[in-house]
């Protein structure tokens, strides 16, 4: 897929889309996992109306297609859509892929890291990255914060704060997640369906 296809998706298109990568699926599915109640809404809820808009962009970008129809006790029958493998590619090098501000990790990187537990897949690589990625930056705010004074001393302050709490956060999710890495340096780094339950 085009680099400039993977721009125009937003948050919750790329949500639908690793889901899609599980199974075909229905969107009324997809959005009970992203209710209020739903098991990867707990981290970030995406609306019923956003859902099936992602699921139309995805279409239009080649990166699903319609898989048949489910037939429910709920109501008509649901229209399946599966991942293309397109999008089967861009969904496990999004899933990989670091976000690029701190703002962006209690959204995009807690979601991520919810997905790769939901395919039991290791997130050891995505922590690592991402602290990588963070580690300039905080130290570019600590100097930052010493040189100025002032309202820019208290922003800078603040900002260097936060990103070494998040650098703390991938510090200890990294130490947490290093045996399971070790212990399984084959696993897939894309989604996949959940495990079965027991």
């Amino acid at each position: 897929m085009p680099d400039s296809g993977e721009q125009q998706l937003r948050l919750s298109d790329w949500l639908v889309l690793c889901i899609v990568c599980e199974e075909p699926v229905h969107g009324f599915a997809v959005a009970g996992l992203f209710s209020h109640a739903g098991s990867l809404g707990r981290v970030w809820q995406v609306s019923k109306p956003a859902i099936y808009a992602a699921m139309t962009r995805l279409e239009d970008l080649g990166l699903v297609q319609m898989a048949g129809k489910k037939h429910t006790s709920q109501g008509p029958a649901r229209s399946l859509v599966r991942a293309t493998p397109a999008g089967q590619a861009a969904a496990r090098k999004w899933l990989r892929t670091p976000v690029r501000h701190g703002r962006d990790v209690r959204s995009e990187l807690l979601i991520k890291l919810a997905l790769l537990e939901r395919a039991a897949a290791d997130p050891w690589d995505l922590l690592s990255e991402q602290r990588h990625k963070f580690s300039p930056l905080a130290v570019a705010l600590a100097d930052r914060a010493h040189a100025t004074t002032g309202i820019e001393h208290t922003l800078a302050l603040w900002r260097h704060k936060t990103m070494s709490a998040t650098i703390q956060f991938l510090d200890d999710m990294t130490r947490q997640t290093e045996p399971a890495s070790t212990a399984r340096p084959g696993t897939r780094p894309c989604p996949g369906p959940p495990p079965s339950s027991p």
